[in-house]
Parts: C-alpha cells; structure tokens; sequence
C-alpha cells in the first residue's frame, strides 16, 4: 500500500505537470500568433492554433477538475 506521503507526493506531481501543460499552451500559442502575424499567415491556419490552444486549455481544465476530485475523496 501506498503511504499518506506517497500519495501527496503524487498529487503535487500531477499538478505540476497541469500547471506546466497551462503555461506551456499559453507560451507556444502566443508564439504562434506572433510568429503567424510576421510571416503573414492565413486566418484559417492562425484561428487552427487557437483551436489547438483552447482544446488544450479544456485537457488543462479536466486533469485539474479530476485532481480536485480525487483530493477531495480522500478527506
């Protein structure tokens, strides 16, 4: 069995790795716009990385409401 301190060990890891998933969106989608916007890109390849970007943000949103739950069930 896994020990109290193992599990919020876990716990603290897998938020971390949300909290990366977050701001790494965040970075490469802004990177996308401006680079998009420089080089003159398509509106429909441009509005493609905001797609990309806001189906990230939702996985980001799921992991977070998931770790929330299983915090929650474990008080």
């Amino acid at each position: 069995m896994t020990s109290e301190k193992e599990k919020n060990r876990d716990l603290a890891r897998q938020g971390r790795l949300v909290g990366v998933l977050i701001a790494m969106t965040m970075v490469l989608w802004m990177a996308a716009q401006w680079l998009g916007g420089e080089m003159g890109w398509d509106l429909r390849y441009v509005f493609l990385f905001d797609l990309v970007a806001l189906a990230a943000f939702a996985w980001g949103m799921y992991l977070t409401w998931q770790l929330w739950r299983k915090r929650r069930d474990e008080e």
